[in-house]
C-alpha cells in the first residue's frame, strides 16, 4: 500500500493581491453608490416659482413626462448681446394629479412649488426641476386703461 501521508492538503493561502483587489472593488461600488445617491435622487434645494403658465406638454420617444415653462415677471440680461429677455422656469412634473391641474391652467398666473435635483432622469423628466405641487392659479391682472386727459382750455 502507498502512502498518502505525503499529499496531505495543505491550506490555501489568500494572496495580498486578492485582499487589495476586493477591498478596492468594495470601495469603487460604494462610492458610485454615493454618487448615483447625490447626483439622481437627493434634493438639493426646494421653493416656490411664481409666474405665467405660458407651456405645458407631454412628451418624450422612450419615457413620457410632463415638460412645462413658466414666465416670470423682470427681465434677464446675462447673454453678451445686451438683448433684455424674460426670465423663464422651465419645469418637469411627475405626478399626474399636479399634471392635470396643470393642463388647463396655460395662461394663467400661478404658484408652484418645486424639488431641485443635481442631475436629470429620463422617468422623471428633461429638467432638474421637478414640481410638485399647485399652491394657487388665478387670472391674470388685465391692464387697466387710464382715461386719456383732454384739456378743455386752450391758452
Amino acid at each position: 500500500m502507498e502512502d498518502y501521508d505525503n499529499y496531505s492538503e495543505k491550506p490555501k493561502k489568500r494572496g495580498i493581491g486578492k485582499k487589495i483587489l476586493t477591498t478596492l472593488s468594495i470601495i469603487i461600488v460604494l462610492a458610485a453608490a454615493v454618487f448615483i445617491f447625490f447626483k439622481f435622487f437627493y434634493v438639493f434645494g426646494s421653493g416656490v416659482k411664481a409666474g405665467e403658465l405660458n407651456l405645458f406638454v407631454y412628451k418624450g420617444y422612450v419615457f413620457k413626462t410632463y415638460e412645462g415653462r413658466l414666465i416670470q415677471a423682470g427681465y434677464n440680461s446675462k447673454n453678451s448681446n445686451n438683448t433684455i429677455q424674460s426670465n423663464e422656469f422651465n419645469f418637469s412634473v411627475k405626478s399626474e394629479s399636479v399634471a392635470k391641474q396643470l393642463e388647463r391652467c396655460t395662461g394663467k398666473m400661478v404658484e408652484l412649488h418645486y424639488k431641485e435635483y443635481l442631475g436629470t432622469l429620463p422617468w422623471r423628466g428633461m429638467t432638474k426641476y421637478v414640481v410638485d405641487s399647485v399652491y394657487s392659479v388665478s387670472t391674470p391682472n388685465e391692464p387697466v386703461e387710464l382715461p386719456v386727459a383732454v384739456p378743455t382750455e386752450v391758452f
